[in-house]
């Protein structure tokens, strides 16, 4: 999924979660800022490819696997609050549901799969699901204000 989905994930829970200050933070780094391995990656992927966009290349590092639950588990209990888990749990979700190869185990297993709903194309469900999350988004800030749509 684009970034774009996954600030509209995580705002909607933070929202929903009525999170605040250093919970809300939080969220954003579990929902969003995982993400950030790709900006390390982009060196190599304009060595490997260049310019020109290629689907299916390997974006992904442990960061963004399950697998990154080894240490995240430890960290919520130290903070005593869930919401890394709960907010990598939607990110992994929404990552594992296209159709790019992931490794779940990384660097512990080389095993490979391609995620669930691999039949339905990606930018449907990407289209789909920034719909929702917008719409939602948008109900959530209004009832915020008292006013209902």
């Amino acid at each position: 999924m684009t970034v774009f989905t996954h600030i509209l994930a995580t705002t909607l829970g933070v929202q929903a979660m009525e999170l605040h200050g250093r919970d809300a933070a939080l969220a954003y780094a579990f929902g969003v800022g995982v993400d950030v391995d790709h900006v390390v990656k982009a060196p190599f992927y304009l060595r490997a490819v260049g310019l020109r966009d290629k689907r299916g290349y390997y974006w992904r590092s442990s960061l963004q696997e399950p697998v990154a639950l080894l240490w995240i588990v430890p960290l919520c209990i130290f903070f005593g609050s869930v919401v890394p888990l709960v907010f990598f749990a939607i990110h992994i979700a929404m990552d594992y549901s296209v159709r790019f190869e992931k490794m779940p185990l990384y660097p512990y297993s080389l095993w490979v799969t391609r995620g669930w709903l691999t039949g339905i194309p990606d930018r449907v469900k990407e289209g789909v699901l920034f719909t929702v999350l917008l719409a939602a988004n948008v109900v959530v800030y209004f009832r915020w204000f008292g006013i209902h749509v």
